[in-house]
């Protein structure tokens, strides 16, 4: 289907005055949306816009208050997930919701397994009928292969056959990238592709908006549960759009440098095993180091091996000149080493406990007297380090679980600053989280930079290593390939060495 035939499509769906109210909370207030046969239609918004609830009421998890939908001319009540995708409807979560330990055909036909003579599941014309949906995405998954043995990327792709297998008309997409690589986001292009060909429509949930730009052709955009507006992209460009999610524009230049002399952390040969080959590392005084490189290249396994979760098997960790063995996390966290870690919901919180356990955990042993807490004296530090952060809602005895992302990151900060720490590693510090929590988030790496801090930052984004970093380390299969100073590092050369491991005539080692 051609963009000018796309742009007369009949809509699929339509979604009209939709609101929707929590205790304390209207999470919609009288949101509109329509998206046509075989578009993709981005739905973006900061954390908190009501984007997930409203999928949530498309996908029958909640019910509107009030308000209308439509499928095609008929007005349609989702009143459970299993009728939404009876009527046409799948969703895609960032969690994929699978079953590992079935094959690739079972998960497909989870729900609605085929039976021989109503006894027993049909797992010939379960397979064949699923290798037959499959070879429209990707022929070369096994549709016998435990679904546990797939990558990521292959996993989404089932799951969207599993849609395609119900004959499904909507698909909405919740971050689907948030753990591929460049290669896999080409792919899942293609495949998306294939479903607009096929009339499919598209609604497509993603902070990353580079990649609203590239795949979906208008826009909707929420803030605060309501709609403001739905734009044509070609129409608009990223700094107009992020205006629209959070009703301001956005500082995005590059951060001051506040680096010193002064050498605060160095790694000499440090290394272990095949994932991190002999890497030499320095970090100074106020210094902001981006760490880039492809998945795998050994990023998050070094920032482990610094951070003391993993030990190393050769070459060694100076603290101002001083070397050290750390034998475990607390080892590093007593000599001013702290992370931030990559999967901030699985290894970053405590998310049953309150934002004041989880800032004040590393800091409890040195907030007693006598034996006792001093529960004045943390509250008040964490609150005050709450508001430093512009931790919102600013309600330390609210469990950590129900802040969005970026609040969360925050909170994890207040804990290292709590703690005292000189040098913090941040490994993917905005994964899954909105553009205005990004640019709150690198105001306060500059913050803490100017205190005098130093940071490592970690991160797949190139536009987020160039806007935080004075200089950028590029790691290649375990090894650091080059240093790139600020005004020599772009995306292309970033992407030369850590590709190739060729350096870009110019650059700085």
């Amino acid at each position: 289907m051609s963009a000018d035939s796309r742009a007369t499509a009949p809509d699929v769906l339509t979604m009209t005055g939709v609101s929707k109210t929590f205790p304390g909370v209207k999470a919609l207030d009288d949101v509109s949306l329509d998206v046509r046969e075989g578009e993709v239609l981005a739905l973006v918004g900061e954390n908190g816009a009501g984007k997930s609830t409203l999928l949530k009421i498309l996908s029958g998890i909640y019910r509107a208050d009030s308000g209308e939908v439509r499928l095609g001319d008929q007005p349609f009540v989702a009143t459970s997930p299993k009728a939404a995708r009876e009527a046409g409807i799948a969703m895609i979560h960032q969690e994929l919701q699978q079953v590992p330990r079935l094959d690739v055909a079972q998960n497909m036909f989870l729900g609605a397994q085929m039976t021989s003579l109503g006894v027993f599941t049909d797992k010939a014309e379960m397979r064949a009928r699923a290798r037959e949906v499959l070879q429209r995405l990707d022929p070369t998954i096994d549709v016998t292969a435990r679904l546990g043995t797939l990558r990521v990327a292959q996993r989404q792709i089932v799951e969207i056959a599993k849609a395609l297998l119900a004959k499904a008309r909507v698909i909405a997409m919740d971050e689907p990238t948030s753990s591929l690589t460049p290669h896999e986001f080409e792919r899942l292009v293609e495949v998306i592709e294939s479903l607009k060909a096929h009339g499919v429509a598209v609604i497509y949930v993603s902070h990353k908006l580079e990649e609203v730009f590239r795949v979906a052709s208008r826009a909707t955009v929420l803030r605060d549960g309501r709609f403001v507006g739905t734009v044509a992209l070609k129409d608009v460009d990223e700094g107009r759009l992020v205006a629209m999610m959070v009703g301001r524009a956005l500082e995005v230049s590059h951060q001051q440098s506040y680096a010193k002399d002064e050498i605060m952390l160095e790694t000499r040969g440090l290394g272990r095993g095949e994932a991190v080959k002999s890497v030499d590392l320095t970090l100074r005084k106020g210094e902001v180091l981006g760490v880039a490189g492809l998945v795998g290249a050994g990023r998050t396994e070094l920032m482990r091996l610094i951070a003391g979760v993993d030990q190393p098997t050769a070459g060694e960790i100076r603290i101002r000149g001083r070397v050290k063995a750390f034998r475990t996390p607390r080892d590093a966290i007593e000599n001013g080493i702290a992370l931030l870690p990559e999967e901030r919901k699985k290894d970053g919180i405590v998310p049953q406990r309150s934002i004041l356990s989880n800032v004040s955990l590393p800091r409890l042993p040195f907030l007693t007297r006598f034996g006792l807490l001093r529960r004045g004296l943390i509250r008040s530090r964490v609150r005050e380090l709450g508001r430093n952060v512009s931790l919102r809602p600013l309600d330390i005895d609210r469990q950590i679980r129900v802040f969005s992302g970026g609040n969360q990151q925050k909170a994890i900060i207040c804990r290292w600053l709590m703690a005292e720490a000189d040098v913090l590693i941040f490994d993917e510090p905005t994964r899954g989280i909105d553009v205005g929590a990004k640019a709150e988030i690198y105001r306060l790496i500059e913050g803490l930079a100017e205190e005098g801090r130093s940071i490592i930052v970690v991160s797949s984004e190139l536009p987020e290593i160039l806007r935080v970093s004075d200089r950028v380390l590029v790691m290649r299969r375990g090894v650091a390939e080059g240093v790139l100073a600020r005004e020599d590092a772009t995306e292309q050369s970033i992407m030369r060495l850590a590709v190739t491991g060729a350096q870009l005539q110019g650059s700085n080692p």
